[in-house]
């Protein structure tokens, strides 16, 4: 492949409906039939249509959208919980729908761990035997996956805990456990739905810091469930928004934030604090800079920054520098520009 990214799991043209005859129900929806009618007049659901989304290896994918709008649905297509009506699931390049049970049990033990929002811990286990739980259940000596969970439940700051039971954990620290199992199975992909919605703000926010920290280290393939736009953009390599079953828009968080494809996508990121969001290298000048500039800046730091080191002025020009060699130019007007969202600007372009 000479793509820069390599595809982990692959999801072509995924339908489901529910209902007792989801195939005679398919016809209408290949004919264009929505989801509220295919209610009203066969009482089938449709809960995902013509999904295609390329998961990359390494990278965070994150599927978000309001309730209803089929994202549980599809994060369980990829493990076979859930039974697709039409389509393909691929994980390195194999159609796992064609798989047997016993290379499926394998895939959800082995191949793909998951998180969940209600964390599923055992309640009769201690931390260190529900961090162990996968290896445990593949036959993996005591000895032997002790250590392993040992190691995870420190990683994920929870050193000393081992022989907690989870009734006398707070809630981010039974999430801490979830994630520190799924680690130990030693998984290339994780699935996390709604992983942290059912945590405080603050824990959320080092829940999340935990999760790109480990990251950055493991480069794990994960595939993201959350509502709320906020963490996706602070999470996601790559963001896929979902709307009634449908995928609306899908890309780089930057791109999508500073165009969005579709009414539904304006509504939904027309409150983000753009400042604290979007990053220089979204609205920079790529190149060799050339003049006089007020100071450096990195592609990585948000507009908020550079507007605070403009002390409010729009006449400085800055310098952008990365891993010590200059790749572009930001000016001022070029952040502003970039704070107002993308329907008022097309609203302030002359016919």
């Amino acid at each position: 492949m000479n793509s820069e990214k390599t595809v982990k799991v692959s999801i072509r043209n995924l339908y489901k409906v529910f209902g007792p005859d989801p195939q005679a129900a398919m016809e209408k929806v290949r004919q264009g039939m929505g989801k509220p009618e295919l209610l009203e007049t066969t009482r089938h659901v449709l809960g995902l249509r013509d999904i295609n989304v390329d998961i990359a290896e390494g990278k965070i994918t994150v599927i978000m959208g309001l309730s209803g709008s089929g994202k549980s649905t599809l994060i369980r297509h990829l493990n076979r919980l859930i039974e697709p009506t039409a389509g393909e699931v691929l994980v390195d390049g194999e159609n796992i729908l064609d798989w047997p049970e016993p290379r499926l049990r394998t895939l959800r033990r082995e191949t793909m761990s998951m998180v969940f929002q209600k964390f599923a811990l055992l309640p009769h286990r201690t931390v260190l035997e529900n961090a162990g739980t996968a290896l445990a259940t593949r036959g993996v000596k005591r000895a032997d996956w002790e250590v392993e969970a040992q190691k995870w439940i420190e990683r994920v700051g929870l050193g000393g805990n081992g022989h907690q039971y989870p009734h006398e954990l707070s809630g981010g620290m039974q999430q801490r456990v979830g994630i520190a199992r799924a680690l130990t199975s030693n998984s290339g992909i994780m699935l996390m739905d709604e992983a942290f919605s059912a945590l405080d703000p603050l824990i959320r926010t080092d829940m999340q810091n935990l999760l790109l920290e480990l990251q950055e280290e493991l480069h794990k393939t994960i595939v993201f469930i959350t509502h709320d736009l906020d963490e996706a953009l602070k999470l996601a390599d790559h963001l896929v928004i979902l709307n009634e079953g449908e995928v609306i828009q899908q890309g780089e968080p930057q791109h999508i934030l500073l165009h969005p494809a579709d009414p539904y996508i304006e509504d939904f990121v027309a409150d983000i604090n753009r400042a604290r969001v979007l990053r220089v290298r979204s609205v920079m000048k790529t190149g060799t800079p050339k003049g006089d500039f007020a100071g450096d800046i990195a592609p990585n730091d948000n507009l908020e920054s550079v507007i605070a080191a403009a002390e409010g002025t729009l006449t400085p020009r800055f310098r952008v520098v990365a891993d010590g060699e200059p790749v572009g130019t930001l000016e001022m007007p070029q952040v502003m520009l970039a704070l107002v969202p993308s329907s008022s600007q097309d609203e302030d372009r002359p016919v």
